[in-house]
């Protein structure tokens, strides 16, 4: 599959080949589904904390006697259904995140990249350098590409980095940070040739 490769000014400069084994597999929207599922539930930070009726201090001793008062019996002011007492079942600090077998989250990216190609959202960059951090810069390109949103693929580059996070519809990610949320979430992938470079390479089929 060849692509139109362009400078930062819209400018061809050239074609790549893609490799199908990256940019041109089956979509399986099921693995699409359970690699997002996997990336927010390892997001989650877990630390939620209610008290359960041991962690409530006090009620150590008994309200009142067992019989002859007339009254319920009870056994400690800090059970749940007094006010002030613990939580039954409340929520407690846990890791929300679950195993997902690293072939599948490969797949399934896979299946992200070669969804944003089937919708002719992926341009490809000869390279994207900047002298210093300038968020204008990146700003105009997206609207000399007619972009309103993106995921820019690079190698690391803190300039690049710095001029792109302080816009909201742009997610900066070296290539070995590229995930399905991202490119699912952004309607653009945007890479240079370096960054296909390293992304065919972590994503071949073995």
């Amino acid at each position: 599959m060849k692509i139109d490769v362009f400078d930062t000014n819209r400018q061809k400069v050239g074609d790549i080949d893609l490799d199908d084994a990256v940019f041109g597999t089956d979509v399986k929207d099921h693995l699409l589904y359970a690699a997002v599922r996997y990336q927010r539930a390892k997001a989650r930070a877990g630390t939620h904390q209610s008290k359960r009726r041991s962690d409530v201090r006090g009620g150590g001793k008994k309200p009142w006697r067992q019989k002859a008062t007339g009254r319920a019996r009870q056994g400690s002011i800090r059970a749940p259904h007094w006010r002030g007492g613990g939580t039954v079942f409340g929520p407690i600090s846990r890791d929300h995140g679950f195993k997902l077998n690293k072939a599948v989250r490969k797949t399934a990216l896979r299946s992200a990249i070669s969804r944003r190609v089937q919708e002719k959202a992926v341009v490809v960059l000869d390279a994207f350098e900047l002298a210093a951090p300038k968020t204008k810069a990146v700003a105009e390109f997206m609207s000399r590409f007619d972009l309103n949103d993106m995921v820019l693929v690079a190698p690391r580059n803190e300039v690049l980095e710095k001029s792109a996070r302080n816009l909201p519809t742009v997610t900066f990610l070296p290539p070995e940070g590229l995930n399905v949320y991202d490119v699912l979430r952004r309607r653009n992938l945007v890479l240079t040739r370096a960054a296909i470079d390293a992304v065919v390479t972590r994503l071949r089929a073995d």
